[in-house]
């Protein structure tokens, strides 16, 4: 039973019970309801009274059922909202929604936290503090008897202040967290550019597989009018079983293949949807197509000048660098003295109405003497550890080099196979209209035919290798020089 049908049942027992009338509201019931007014409730047997009334309630509860199901079928469902995207649209929304990118940004907040608790060390601190006590004072003994003094009240307000005036360590401090400030954005601005190429990377891959599920939809439909022709040459004696048999299987496995990459568009859509962060019920539209780039490959020197200007993995390993020798340094400070000015003032009495002001106002001075060898130990970690960024700032150099050559070694050679790739999908072409035109005339078998929409197949297949190729290189060099926001 419906939702709805059982609020009706309920509806309608309520009411008789209520009002102990024959009586019911739905248009379906009304040759049951009429039928019972004719009669008089004194005239009315209680007999007839409870066959009428499970009758009456069936029919409103059908009613109520199917005016429900009426309403249900006219309501289509819910269409999902449609992204159109092209390749700038997809780098630029990967920046706002991806999960890494969001996570790099709150580190940079924790380091900016970091920043101002160093530097907060180096400013002045300002207290208040108020007291109100009820106090007794022990005196001693007099002739062994112990005494104390009358209970009394003292009331006492103050304020504090004190301000380091020297530390070398407190300032070195504080620029290593502005330095370690500028690591977190850095590690932030190297996710973004990882993210940017991700993406764009996976955008072309779904473009490739919607390519090929129009290049396998044409094949599907070449086969089949080739099919079509035989079958017309086989039933005039022209062409033999094993002819319509080979095409027949070369159909179905084209079929399979088209399947195939049907199913992979809407995978790589997924992965595309889950890398950008946004929700997997929208319907994406990418709106730009697979093209030749047209961009000159750079060489070598200028594209390397542009990485090291532009690459933030360069750029944070730097400020690693400016982090450990601050630290360094700020060890080494703990050997030199340090000066710190402190003063109070407040009101004491002993009475809240009756206080005199006090106030305290000195220096200290702080000279390390001896601490057991910890210093010395701190000095030997940390000096390590800028030898250690000092190795890693030579391995960054040389990982950016080596993909900026990679990338520029792909790329020249990924517009080589396209051009290779143009020149094959131009003969299989070319081949397949010939082989047409043998067949035809010369009444030929079909094998040649045959094998040339098998070569037909590969040269498409080439071709769209060729340009997701080309294209994917393109963003592998633009990731290597640091400028994968450019791409359009």
């Amino acid at each position: 039973m419906t939702e709805s049908g059982a609020a009706y049942l309920v509806k309608r027992i309520s009411y008789f019970a209520h009002n102990d009338r024959d009586t019911l509201d739905p248009p379906c019931a009304s040759r049951f309801t009429n039928d019972v007014r004719r009669r008089s409730p004194q005239r009315v047997g209680m007999g007839t009274y409870a066959r009428v009334m499970p009758v009456v309630l069936l029919a409103g509860v059908l009613c109520a059922g199917q005016s429900q199901a009426a309403e249900s079928s006219t309501q289509s469902p819910p269409e999902l909202p449609v992204l159109k995207l092209s390749l700038k649209d997809a780098i630029e929304a990967a920046l706002d929604k991806n999960p890494n990118v969001r996570l790099y940004k709150e580190r940079i907040e924790a380091a900016r936290g970091v920043s101002t608790t160093q530097l907060g060390a180096l400013l002045p601190n300002i207290a208040s503090s108020a007291r109100y006590n009820n106090q007794t004072f022990y005196r001693g003994t007099i002739g062994g008897t112990p005494t104390r003094s009358d209970p009394f009240d003292i009331a006492d307000a103050r304020g504090t202040l004190s301000q380091s005036l020297f530390s070398w360590s407190l300032i070195e401090r504080w620029r290593a967290s502005r330095a370690a400030l500028a690591v977190a954005e850095g590690e932030s601005e190297t996710t973004k550019n990882d993210t940017m190429a991700t993406v764009a990377l996976h955008y072309l891959d779904v473009l490739r597989n919607t390519e090929t599920v129009a290049a396998r939809t044409a094949n599907v439909e070449l086969y089949r009018e080739l099919l079509a022709y035989i079958k017309s040459r086989q039933s005039g004696g022209m062409a033999t079983g094993l002819d319509t048999a080979r095409l027949e299987t070369q159909l179905e496995n084209e079929r399979q293949r088209l399947e195939l990459a049907k199913s992979d568009v809407e995978r790589t859509k997924l992965i595309l949807t889950n890398a950008l962060g946004i929700t997997f019920d929208s319907k994406l539209v990418l709106t730009d197509e697979l093209k030749a780039p047209q961009e000159p490959v750079p060489t070598q020197d200028s594209a390397q000048e542009v990485a090291f200007a532009k690459r933030p993995e360069l750029k944070a390993q730097e400020q690693r660098l400016q982090v450990s020798s601050l630290m360094l340094s700020s060890v080494k400070g703990e050997r030199l003295p340090s000066l710190q000015a402190q003063g109070d003032y407040g009101l004491i009495g002993n009475r809240v109405d009756a206080t005199l002001s006090t106030y305290n106002v000195g220096v200290t001075l702080s000279v390390p003497i001896f601490d057991g060898g910890q210093r010395e130990g701190r000095i030997g970690e940390s000096r390590s550890r800028l030898l250690q960024e000092e190795i890693k700032m030579d391995m960054v150099t040389r990982q950016i080099t080596m993909e900026l050559r990679e990338a520029i070694v792909t790329l020249t050679s990924a517009k080589e196979q396209l051009r290779i790739a143009k020149d094959g999908l131009k003969a299989a072409l070319t081949e397949v209209q010939l082989a047409r035109e043998r067949v035809r005339v010369l009444s030929s078998n079909t094998l040649e035919l045959s094998n040339s929409l098998f070569s037909l197949v590969r040269a498409r297949d080439n071709m769209i290798d060729g340009l997701f190729r080309a294209n994917a290189s393109r963003v592998n060099l633009a990731r290597a020089m640091g400028q994968v926001e450019e791409l359009k």
